[in-house]
């Protein structure tokens, strides 16, 4: 079992409590510790079994960490962190789910009024105590109190980046049983939700119970919830996995069905008996010499259900791709045959957001070109940080570093294996002031605007004022929104894409699972009204190039075709864009 996840959330937490009890600079290294392993491509299970040694051969892991790492894969948990737990018995991560709730926050109310869960913050926040504590004060108050309803309402769903590694891995190990045949994901998980409930697998075999006993003894199964006759349910890396097993020759009724979404299907459904068919999960059935249609489930004739295409174009339809399956007009688009040809994950060329050591990256401009490269892109664009307002502990670049990283990048054109833009991730001020100098903009091959501060309220005047400036190419992470940590700001989309379109502005779809920004329905909304999109992860280290799959099936949630986004076309084909 890889752990890395695991191991990496046990420094990360340390690290909050460090930083919660005031210690300076140290829970620095362990975040970065904690990043590297959680990224690192070597199995920490393996390197701890070598022992302290072997574990420092990850980026950022020293000699007294590595000795926490190998206690922690040993036992579950590491004797300093236990020793902080017990000085300060809060629930962090909880606590800090909470939007302007960090560590330090948690420290301070820990100490003035005992809070020690989410609960706690609520009572005090509700009876006017935190406004009273040094450093706080009632507009903090009230924007905690906002924060925690978000929090909860984000409570008991996983990040799409999160659900899908482990549903992928239970997709390997049932290809892998002999008894089972087809398998797939379903539901929110297959049509590519930003958050994810539970992980729902299904298995199409002749054999349920060697498949459900082959589940339930899983090694990645933590926790074994229930079994029964045709369905079980595991946990694993803290994720419930649901699995259900039908007979193969229902396989595709039911890969329908259990996918989604429930307004997809009522509609399908309706669609369906308009027709003189039922449709459900064993199958669609013509009804058409049927009195008694409710008289059972599998009543009439049966004409599709073995595979999922079948049961499409039994209703004389097109196979109508997962990602779209949310009610939002493919069944009469599919009737007039005006389904769009998706973009595909292969479509995409280059990066056109990264970050790296210059400002918040971790590698350099090299290591993350030569990245690039082996990922198979053609091109990216380096869009550190500037400076301005929501820059966090001083990341951000001036206009003189920043003309410094260019000379910097056209020095290095001509052996760097990739073509790299020379870019910057500029701030988008509150009245929509661009916050690097004009003169600069101009210099540089691309421009990505962002908002990263007063994130709340409508901002659709101040993004547009954004896109119109002359050298703006890509608005970045459009709403600003964080899942699960903050919503963003409001925005009308069809205003903003129509002025993206008028501009030659492209709206970005950033890959990174924590925003998936510009989400599924806006990014309809924005193609629909003729506004080119932007692909991009927002890497900040060579594996965030990964990420890039989660923003092509966010586009594909949004009816994109590869005409549509940027960064399909070749660097020429992006230059002139940017020009």
């Amino acid at each position: 079992m890889r752990r890395n996840a695991e191991i990496a959330d046990l420094l990360e937490e340390y690290a909050d409590l460090l930083e919660a009890q005031g210690v300076d600079y140290k829970h620095r290294t362990y975040r970065r510790a904690a990043e590297s392993i959680r990224d690192s491509p070597e199995d920490i299970e393996v390197l701890a079994a070598e022992g302290p040694e072997a574990v420092q051969r990850i980026q950022d892991v020293g000699e007294s960490i590595s000795k926490k790492v190998v206690e922690a894969v040993e036992t579950g948990t590491f004797e300093q962190l236990e020793d902080e737990r017990a000085e300060m018995p809060v629930e962090m991560a909880e606590l800090t789910s909470v939007e302007g709730v960090g560590p330090k926050t948690v420290g301070d109310l820990y100490r003035a009024l005992d809070v020690k869960n989410l609960d706690d913050l609520e009572n005090a926040a509700r009876e006017g105590e935190i406004r009273d504590v040094s450093g706080f004060g009632e507009k903090t108050e009230q924007n905690i109190l906002a924060g925690i309803e978000f929090a909860r309402d984000s409570q008991g769903r996983e990040l799409l980046g999160d659900a899908r590694p482990v549903g992928e891995a239970a997709l390997d190990f049932f290809e892998a049983i002999p008894e089972a045949g087809r398998c797939e994901l379903a539901g929110s998980l297959r049509r590519w939700k930003p958050t994810i409930g539970d992980i729902d697998v299904l298995v199409g075999s002749d054999d349920r119970q060697a498949v459900i006993d082959a589940f339930t003894d899983w090694s990645e199964a933590d926790e074994v919830i229930e079994a029964g006759t045709d369905k079980a349910s595991v946990r694993s890396d803290g994720q419930r996995v649901d699995l259900r097993v039908v007979v193969p020759d229902e396989f595709g009724s039911a890969l329908q069905y259990f996918t989604g979404s429930k307004e997809h299907n009522i509609r399908l459904r309706n669609y369906a008996i308009d027709r003189d068919f039922k449709i459900n999960e064993y199958g669609v059935f013509d009804v058409s010499e049927v009195e008694d249609q409710d008289a059972g489930q599998r009543v009439g004739e049966r004409v599709a259900g073995r595979t999922e295409e079948g049961m499409y174009e039994a209703l004389d339809l097109p196979f109508i791709e997962p990602e779209m399956r949310e009610d939002r007009g493919e069944i009469d688009a599919a009737a007039a045959g005006e389904l769009p040809e998706l973009i595909e994950e292969g479509d995409v060329r280059g990066d056109l957001h990264l970050h790296t050591e210059w400002s918040d990256g971790e590698y350099s401009i090299e290591e993350m070109a030569e990245a690039a490269a082996e990922f198979g892109h053609e091109y990216i664009c380096v869009s550190d940080h500037a400076t301005g307002p929501g820059m966090v502990g001083g990341v951000g670049l001036d206009d003189a570093e920043l003309r410094e990283q260019l000379a910097e990048i056209r020095e290095l054109a001509d052996v760097l294996p990739v073509t790299v833009f020379a870019g910057v991730e500029a701030n988008i001020d509150v009245d929509g002031a661009i916050s690097v100098c004009d003169d600069l903009l101009a210099d540089l091959d691309c421009v990505v605007a962002s908002p990263h501060s007063a994130l709340e309220g409508d901002a659709t005047d101040r993004i547009v004022a954004a896109i119109e400036h002359p050298s703006v190419d890509v608005i970045g992470h459009p709403s600003g929104r964080l899942i699960h940590q903050r919503p963003g700001v409001e925005l009308d989309i069809d205003v903003v894409a129509r002025a993206a379109a008028d501009h030659d502005t492209a709206l970005e779809i950033n890959s990174s699972p924590y925003r998936l920004d510009l989400w599924g329905s806006a990014v309809k909304q924005a193609v629909e009204q003729g506004a080119t999109v932007a692909i991009d992860t927002d890497a900040h280290s060579p594996p965030e190039y990964g990420y890039v799959r989660y923003g092509v099936h966010t586009a594909r949630r949004g009816w994109a075709q590869a005409d549509d986004v940027l960064n399909t076309r070749d660097a020429e084909g992006v230059r002139e864009f940017f020009h």
